[in-house]
């Protein structure tokens, strides 16, 4: 939601990088729901360590690739064409590593989700 949000505001106040917020907002969406197909198909289940419960609430019970990553390295990709992109991958960059921390996510699964997000904008944000 975060990125969707810097998109819908970049294309409210920043009429010259329109069609940059337009093809976040459109390479966002798509990233998430590549996201969810691969996680059908994968069907990876989240780490469970019963005496540490997660810290955070989840969408669904898989984890494979993590969906903040996949869709945090998408948008930076993309808002990095208007935007300056160090301060939006080291955004994408800690909220990938936030996933790990709050217990939801295996390291493999943010590094999926940052090459899946970045292919994404690569393939869709022409």
């Amino acid at each position: 939601m975060l990125w969707l949000a810097i998109s819908c505001l970049g294309f409210a106040f920043d009429s010259g990088g329109r069609s940059v917020y337009t093809r976040a907002g459109r390479v966002i969406v798509i990233a998430y729901l590549a996201n969810i197909a691969l996680k059908q198909i994968f069907r990876r289940r989240r780490p469970l360590l019963e005496e540490l419960p997660y810290l955070s609430t989840t969408v669904s019970a898989l984890s494979y690739p993590s969906a903040h990553a996949t869709t945090s390295f998408a948008a930076a990709r993309v808002l990095g064409g208007r935007l300056p992109s160090k301060p939006l991958y080291a955004c994408a960059i800690a909220m990938g590593l936030s996933r790990p921390y709050v217990g939801v996510h295996y390291p493999s699964d943010i590094a999926a989700g940052a090459l899946l997000g970045t292919a994404t904008a690569d393939w869709f944000a022409r």
